[in-house]
């Protein structure tokens, strides 16, 4: 029977209430389980002899109980549940509290394991509220007296419910089919997959964990490595036009603007020019740094594509981006008669000379948010597609562009950017299918922002400061934090910030709000008046798109600084600094804890977002940096990306595996490519 069609209601012990709280943790079936892998485990299989016990140390012993009863103490009517045990060497007092069900469970004679911290007390050594576990015969323990799994829990759900329910499912599916060839299994010196399974929860040695966590992680970077390899051989197969290079053309365009591109800029630029003159789909990845110019490359391309005779379509994913993109490409493209338009839930192609939707198939050059794909849009001649933070677009929607676009036969080549700055390893593990250019130098000329940590007990100096720096005409944004998971837009804690700034700190001050609830006319109405300097300080939601060109805007602060990862407070930062005014980024918070301090100081001292990103990936790991929701991709191989040794591995695997073709022979790993491929961004 497949692993996926038994449910853990079948485990004994798992009934409805229980099932419910497992769903919480993403565990709905007993693959679900075998696969929620411990978050770390502790090793109590060293036994101490009673004799030998050091007070104040975490020990396990193993006695037979001489005595054991309950009783209440008078004043506080506390449960007391009193014990004595003996091992070959001495007794030990053990005491419980508020634990009166032990005694159904333990009787004197039965042999147990305990583990816990010996206290030194007016009677002795006391062994206080250890975890037990009664010895059965011929039976290995499972909670104690061996190198123990530690699982992320949620309520109601106890370490001890979970090993039982995961040693039942193992016992119950093992052996299970290996979706590796044998060949890769011994090229690589792996262990087989049920042992892998067996041995990540419950090792009987640090080693034999490692060797299962080395299998379990090449497993994942493996079959996305592969995947990957079969996307971008899928896309060799298909045909794209080609774009010829208009060197006289993009030469005039690059020394007409306003400013000199940077040696990161001119390269990744012919990287792509040289791309979209290939037969083939052009599938490359842009990464650059808040205010790195992105825009400005992708520019060169989409009009290298309308000096083709192609269309070029650009996707935001947001309408204020979209109208941002629209206005600066007009700008740039002023010179050259480009007929930009703009289409996007509420604004149906309306832009300078674009007036009606049916005259979309005229522009040259089409920006939109996702309305774009929706059914009835459709393109012309479309050579070139421009997906703006890639990673804010689903597999369905870019393979909806690329569909519409390739009615004629071809598909048009496909530029992705992204302002989230990762590492490089990471970043060819993640994006494998695509080919990687990285701007990773900014213009020449920005000064520094100045980045401060602010604790509770310096807010009021910070005020001060932006009260002059508004006075004299400068504008702030201030973003605010979730405050808890229901309100997934923000909406209540930037509400809330919005009245307290405006009642408390800046009463004289135009304060104005913006949140993803506001309709677009709204929205639109307030950047519009933020850029006309009729706003001093916006207000914002974290989870709305900040990403306007405001140059006047020169300090931003950062409610609840601790609450954001590096990247994001790194973008946040991105949205002053934008012109000559020297500019500030202030980072609120609350917390003392050490590490909260540490992580925010990374930001203080550095101005490269890909630095940072490497900093944090040492400190959060890849996970909580980009979390599966993101990628696609799951925890472990998330974790995995941190190891580039074993990426370089899975990397070679997955090219012999495509060579050999292995895996037409292997309907399990055929399975789960398919699966990934239906999941994450690999179309």
């Amino acid at each position: 029977m497949p692993l996926n069609d038994i449910f853990i209601t079948d485990l004994h012990g798992v009934g409805p209430k229980v099932a419910e709280r497992l769903k919480v943790l993403g565990i709905r079936t007993v693959k679900d389980l075998i696969y929620y892998l411990p978050r770390e485990h502790e090793d109590l299989s060293v036994i101490t002899s009673i004799i030998d016990i050091v007070p104040n140390k975490k020990i396990t012993v193993r006695g037979t109980i001489e005595r054991i009863r309950s009783s209440k103490t008078r004043w506080k009517r506390m449960n007391i549940t009193e014990a004595c045990i003996h091992d070959t060497t001495h007794q030990l007092r053990v005491t419980w509290f508020n634990q009166p069900y032990i005694t159904e469970s333990l009787k004197v004679g039965d042999e147990v394991l305990l583990s816990g911290t010996v206290k030194h007390t007016k009677q002795g050594l006391n062994l206080q509220s250890p975890e037990y576990e009664k010895v059965q015969a011929h039976t290995v323990p499972t909670h104690i007296g061996r190198i123990v799994p530690k699982y992320p829990l949620t309520a109601g759900v106890t370490q001890k419910q979970l090993r039982y329910f995961v040693k039942q499912s193992l016992k119950r599916v093992l052996p299970i089919t290996d979706h590796l060839p044998q060949s890769l299994i011994t090229r690589y010196h792996l262990l087989p997959l049920s042992t892998a399974l067996q041995y990540i929860h419950f090792p009987e040695s640090v080693q034999q964990f490692q060797e299962a966590k080395k299998r379990l992680n090449f497993d994942e970077l493996f079959i996305v490595q592969l995947a990957a390899q079969l996307v971008r051989n899928d896309m060799q197969k298909l045909r794209a036009p080609i774009l010829q290079f208009h060197e006289k053309e993009i030469k005039s365009f690059v020394q007409n603007l306003p400013f000199q591109l940077t040696t990161a800029q001119r390269k990744t630029s012919w990287s792509i020019l040289q791309d979209i003159q290939k037969p083939h789909p052009m599938n490359r990845l842009l990464i650059g740094d808040v205010g790195s110019g992105k825009t400005v490359v992708a520019a060169m391309a989409m009009l290298n594509a309308v000096l083709n005779g192609f269309q070029a379509v650009l996707m935001a994913p947001t309408e204020i981006l979209a109208t941002q993109h629209a206005q600066y490409l007009t700008q740039l493209f002023k010179k050259q008669s480009i007929r930009v338009a703009v289409h996007t839930a509420h604004r149906k192609t309306a832009h300078h000379s674009i007036n009606t939707p049916a005259q979309l198939l005229d522009a040259d050059i089409i920006i939109g948010t996702h309305a774009l794909i929706q059914e009835g849009i459709t393109f012309q001649h479309l050579g070139l597609a421009v997906i703006d933070e890639q990673h804010r677009f689903g597999v369905t929607q870019r393979k909806m562009l690329k569909e519409q676009a390739g009615k004629n036969g071809m598909m048009p080549h496909l530029l992705s950017m992204s302002a989230t700055p990762i590492p490089r390893t990471l970043a060819l593990a993640l994006y494998g299918d695509l080919d990687l250019s990285m701007i990773d130098e900014l213009p020449a000329g920005r000064k520094t922002i100045i980045t401060k940590i602010v604790p509770k007990e310096k807010r009021f100096a910070a005020y001060e400061f932006i009260q002059k720096q508004v006075e004299h005409g400068e504008q702030v944004f201030v973003i605010c934090p979730l405050i808890e998971p229901s309100d997934m837009l923000g909406v209540k804690s930037v509400q809330e910030e919005f009245n307290r700034l405006h009642a408390e700190v800046f009463p004289h001050l135009r304060i104005a709000l913006l949140h993803g609830k506001m309709k677009i006319k709204e929205k639109d109405a307030i950047m519009l008046n933020m850029r006309n300097k009729k706003i001093d300080i916006l207000v914002a939601t974290s989870v709305i798109e900040v990403g306007v060109d405001i140059p006047n805007a020169t300090i931003m602060l950062i409610e609840g600084a601790e609450r954001f990862g590096l990247a994001q407070l790194h973008q946040f930062r991105g949205r002053v600094g934008r012109a000559n005014t020297q500019s500030y980024c202030f980072l609120f918070t609350d917390s003392a804890a050490p590490n909260t301090v540490k992580r925010l100081h990374a930001l203080t001292t550095s101005q490269n977002g890909f630095q940072l990103a490497e900093y944090d990936l040492q400190f959060r790991g890849a996970g909580e940096m980009y979390g599966t929701e993101q990628s696609g991709l799951s925890t472990t191989v998330l974790t995995a990306l941190q190891n580039p040794s074993l990426v370089e591995l899975s990397k070679q695997a997955a090219k012999e595996t495509v060579k050999q073709h292995l895996i037409d022979a292997s309907p399990p790993l055929q399975e789960r490519v398919n699966e990934l491929l239906r999941i994450i961004h690999l179309e």
